[in-house]
């Protein structure tokens, strides 16, 4: 059972970043100013004045890297099947998605409130778009996303799950998902699928290009393959003026060059403005998260599909998986762990169309609460979400999602 959010006028008595005690002011969804908490002064008896508590307030958290789409979440279980190859993982979803009502409004509407519960208030999500399903993916993500009342702001990636090239008509597909609004088109492996790089990322900046939109590529090819493909992308980013708007998820391949070619990518990558997004997997190589955010490239991280076709794990919980790319990367001091806490909210912003995603004055009201001694504290355990805020909203409550 869903209940009316409370709208916040003030958030009183939190700890923003583990700092001193304060009170943020919230008008129209936006912080209007942080003031230091007075605890002797008592809290009016007015609408929209909430006790924090002293609890430890982070930025809502930034899935930088989802699939709300594809998700089989509050059905019954369903087994693991197919071949574990990307080629194998797109063959078993084609073949049983429609069994399971994927993509349908109320699985991605499960999906959001869990993410939602779990303290996540702004997400860029790959939604598919092929021959068999067309853009109705994407009118079903616009769907389960006005039922939650814009708690949750997204960015929408038109993504080719099938292939580009490979499957004539895809590349009108997402032309028309670019016209239609999707802020991102997407790519898959342009060597390993469509077997041709240099067409299906010609065909992408085309789009881009001509329809103003960014590009957010899948490039799970390794080693020298992956490699040369980023190369690719970083020469037509130049030569398109795209710095800034040109994503390579999981780039696995950037983890396993060895130490001078790695370093000459990543600073190549800086100087295109290129980003990354990583969903912290275990058994990859890890990236190298110091050396990319110091070259100027910024890192997301995101959850990839929770419970699908692809594989049945994934809860939802951004703060548990910052906790996992905290300990891939080998982070221990509290700097780093601070920065695992940013890279997962407020240095998230680019990546969902935000100028500003923090605990300051003129940044959307996305608040999250934990019982936690301090940043370091709350990264590595994970703490339950206390209180969830979303566009100076209330959403979530002690697990209990409101909208």
């Amino acid at each position: 059972m869903t209940h009316s959010p409370e709208t916040v006028t003030v958030l009183r008595n939190v700890r923003p970043w583990g700092g001193d005690a304060a009170d943020l002011h919230v008008a129209d969804g936006r912080v209007t100013a942080v003031t230091p908490h007075d605890p002797a002064v008592p809290a009016p008896a007015a609408d929209g004045v909430v006790d924090g508590r002293g609890l430890l307030a982070l930025p809502g958290l930034v899935n930088a890297h989802a699939h709300v789409d594809k998700s089989w979440w509050g059905k019954p279980w369903v087994s693991y099947g197919g071949e574990a190859t990307t080629q194998g993982r797109i063959e078993h979803e084609r073949a049983h998605r429609d069994e399971l009502g994927i993509p349908g409004a109320d699985v991605t509407l499960a999906v959001l409130r869990e993410l939602l519960r779990h303290g996540t208030t702004a997400i860029r999500t790959h939604v598919d778009v092929d021959l068999g399903l067309g853009l109705r993916g994407i009118e079903v993500v616009r769907e389960a996303l006005e039922a939650v009342g814009g708690a949750v702001h997204a960015e929408i990636v038109a993504f080719p799950q099938d292939g580009v090239l490979r499957r004539p008509g895809v590349l009108d597909l997402l032309d028309e998902a670019a016209a239609a609004g999707a802020e991102h088109i997407g790519g898959l492996d342009p060597a390993s699928i469509d077997r041709d790089p240099v067409g299906q990322l010609d065909g992408l900046f085309a789009i881009a290009e001509r329809r103003g939109v960014g590009i957010d590529v899948h490039l799970h090819d390794g080693g020298a393959l992956g490699a040369f493909q980023i190369e690719l992308m970083i020469e037509r980013t130049l030569r398109a003026g795209l710095q800034g708007k040109v994503n390579v998820a999981h780039g696995f391949a950037v983890g396993e060059l060895p130490a001078s070619r790695q370093a000459d990518l990543v600073a190549a990558m800086g100087e295109a403005g290129i980003t990354m997004t990583t969903v912290a997997p275990i058994g990859a190589a890890p990236l190298p998260v110091h050396a990319l955010r110091e070259a100027g490239v910024a890192v997301g991280l995101g959850t990839d599909g929770i419970r699908d076709l692809w594989s049945p794990y994934g809860t939802g919980d951004l703060l548990a998986l910052t906790t996992q790319l905290a300990r891939l990367s080998r982070f221990r001091h509290d700097d780093e762990l601070v920065a695992a806490a940013r890279i997962a909210s407020s240095d998230a912003a680019r990546f969902v169309g935000r100028d500003v995603h923090d605990l300051v004055v003129g940044a959307p009201a996305d608040v999250v609460l934990v019982d936690a001694e301090n940043v370091p504290d709350a990264v590595v355990r994970a703490p339950g979400r206390a209180l969830v805020v979303a566009a100076g909203r209330v959403v979530a409550r002690d697990g209990d999602v409101l909208v």
